[in-house]
């Protein structure tokens, strides 16, 4: 049995009302928020979304910049991959970030454990140490290259001096430049890592220390069995993040190492994929082998990040 057409346009209009009418009630109830966060979309998909998937794109193609691009495939990836300065870059950087990660982390444990107290004292020595997380930048490395330089005027030389000794080419000197990077990075980040675990050690419910204490538990035991396991979760927010900012480090190595013939300082000794990265797309003008190379340096970013998050156990704890 069929319904008329009046009978089955009454029908439909009285179960499903329209389109129009549900867009409506939807904008008189969420449209001054949506007005409120449009602003924000707008820029995120100019400044963000699109530089993202344009160079996603370009790094298919063959651009100088001076040119309409050129579709060219997988050219660039195999072009970094038969590049040794590539392959020299990604293992500077994993030496940098593995270096500066673990040394960081570390100290900033060791200074937390030592300067965590409320004392005035304390608290002076977590200030001295924050100074350069805070006071970094350009002023903070050109002290640093003053320090380091290799004429007898430098810091470190004018020590070896009184000592005796023959100034050293630390900033000319291939095996001297990730020592001094290393000392760069941690320096300018271990004060923040003693905040984070000053901060997540004062979060650790008292009972834990005072049943651990009662049970006979000794001083490192204590640290083993209570403070470490509760600082996981900041442990992992370290480690995560200064991973992905120690892989990003671009201005010491320029900075400090960087000429006008040679971006990587001495035989390529401090060239890391952001500086390669860089060499390529504002010194050469190759702006498809450098997006090839920044996406490079976001898969293996996405990578670390994920095998940090599984083996600090938050992936099974989500699920």
């Amino acid at each position: 049995m069929q319904i008329q057409g009046p009978l089955m346009q009454d029908h439909l209009a009285s179960v499903r009302p329209s389109w129009h009418h549900s867009w409506r009630r939807a904008w008189a109830r969420h449209g001054a928020q949506v007005l409120l966060v449009a602003p924000f979309f707008g820029l995120f998909a100019v400044f963000v979304a699109w530089p993202v998937l344009r160079s996603a794109w370009l790094s298919f193609t063959e651009y100088h910049a001076t040119a309409a691009p050129v579709w060219v495939g997988w050219r660039n990836y195999e072009d970094l991959a038969a590049d040794e300065r590539f392959w020299t870059a990604l293992r500077n950087t994993f030496t940098y970030m593995a270096s500066v990660s673990v040394i960081a982390v570390v100290l900033g444990l060791l200074l937390a454990l030592s300067f965590g107290s409320q004392s005035r004292r304390h608290q002076i020595v977590r200030l001295v140490l924050l100074l350069p997380s805070v006071a970094g930048g350009v002023g903070a490395i050109s002290a640093w290259k003053w320090m380091a330089n290799s004429e007898p005027y430098g810091l470190f030389n004018s020590v070896r001096g009184w000592l005796g000794w023959e100034p050293v080419r630390f900033l000319g000197d291939p095996t001297w430049s990730m020592v001094i990077l290393v000392m760069v990075g941690v320096w300018s980040v271990v004060g923040y890592n003693t905040i984070l675990f000053v901060a997540g050690m004062r979060s650790i419910p008292g009972h834990l220390y005072e049943a651990a204490t009662l049970d006979g538990a000794t001083r490192w035991q204590r640290l083993r069995y209570v403070t470490l396991p509760m600082l996981r979760p900041t442990l992992l927010y370290v480690l995560v993040t200064g991973m992905i900012a120690s892989f990003q480090v671009f201005y010491e190595p320029y900075l400090l190492f960087g000429t006008v013939d040679n971006i990587g300082g001495p035989l390529d000794s401090a060239l890391m994929l952001v500086t390669y990265l860089f060499d390529f797309g504002f010194r050469q003008l190759d702006l498809g082998l450098a997006s090839a190379a920044a996406w490079v340096l976001t898969t293996l970013l996405f990578v670390l990040t994920w095998l940090n998050l599984r083996l600090g156990g938050l992936s099974e704890t989500r699920r």
